[in-house]
C-alpha cells in the first residue's frame, strides 16, 4: 500500500472553503479512480497548514493517477491561498480502531526498518493503553530516509493529555532508528474516508 500527501501552507481564513472542496470535489473524484483506497484531510486552523493524503493499492496505481489529480491539487492550492508540497510514501504500518477527531503527526529521519520495528513492537502496545487513542500509522520514504508517524485521538483533550508520553515514545523511536525528530504538528481531522487494511 502507498500514499501521496499534499501539504498546503494556506491561509487560516480559507480553511472552511478548503474542507468544502475536499468534501464536494476532491473526495468524490478520488472515489472514482481505480486503485484509490481513500482520502483524509488534516487542518490547523491557526496556521492554515493542511495535509490531504490519498492511499493507493500499489505504487503503479498511485503513479498512474498523478496526471489526473494534478489539476485537483492546483485547485486546492488556489482555494487555500498558499503553497503546496507533494510527497509519496510506502505505508509501513496502519492500525486503527476508529478515526478520531484530531491527529498528531511526527516526522523522523533515520533507519526506516528500525523505525518500523520499534513502532510495531515497542510503541503500538503502549499507545493502545493510552486513553483516547484511536489509530496509528507510519509512512516511509526510502529515498529520503524520512518517516511520517500519525496518531489519531478521540478528542483534543485526550491528545493534549498524551503529549508527555508521546514525547518519550518519539524520542525512543528516533534513538532506535539512529536518527532525529524533524518536526511535530497537531491537527484537526476533518475528512477521513480511508479504506487501508490493518498493517501492524
Amino acid at each position: 500500500m502507498y500514499a501521496r500527501s499534499t501539504t498546503f501552507q494556506g491561509m487560516p481564513a480559507n480553511i472552511d472553503a478548503g474542507i468544502t472542496f475536499i468534501n464536494n470535489e476532491a473526495g468524490p473524484t478520488l472515489d472514482k479512480i481505480e486503485g484509490c483506497r481513500g482520502l483524509s484531510m488534516l487542518v490547523d486552523r491557526e496556521t492554515g497548514q493542511c495535509i490531504a493524503t490519498s492511499s493507493w493499492e500499489n505504487e503503479a496505481a498511485m503513479s498512474a493517477s498523478d496526471g489526473q489529480l494534478r489539476p485537483i491539487r492546483d485547485r486546492g492550492r488556489d482555494i487555500l491561498g498558499g503553497s503546496m508540497q507533494v510527497d509519496e510514501w510506502e505505508i509501513a504500518i496502519m492500525h486503527r480502531s476508529q478515526h478520531g477527531e484530531c491527529c498528531r503527526v511526527s516526522w523522523l529521519q533515520g533507519d526506516l526498518d528500525a523505525m518500523t520495528e520499534t513502532m510495531r513492537v515497542g510503541i503500538l502496545p503502549e499507545l493502545e493503553q493510552t486513553p483516547g487513542f484511536c489509530s496509528a500509522s507510519l509512512l516511509v520514504n526510502r529515498l529520503s530516509g524520512l518517516g511520517c508517524a500519525t496518531t489519531a485521538w478521540e478528542t483534543r483533550a485526550a491528545m493534549e493529555a498524551s503529549r508527555r508520553s508521546a514525547d518519550d515514545m518519539r524520542s525512543r523511536t528516533a534513538s532506535e532508528a539512529g536518527g532525529k525528530i524533524v518536526d511535530v504538528h497537531e491537527f484537526d481531522l476533518v475528512y477521513a474516508h480511508l479504506h487501508v487494511p490493518e498493517m501492524a
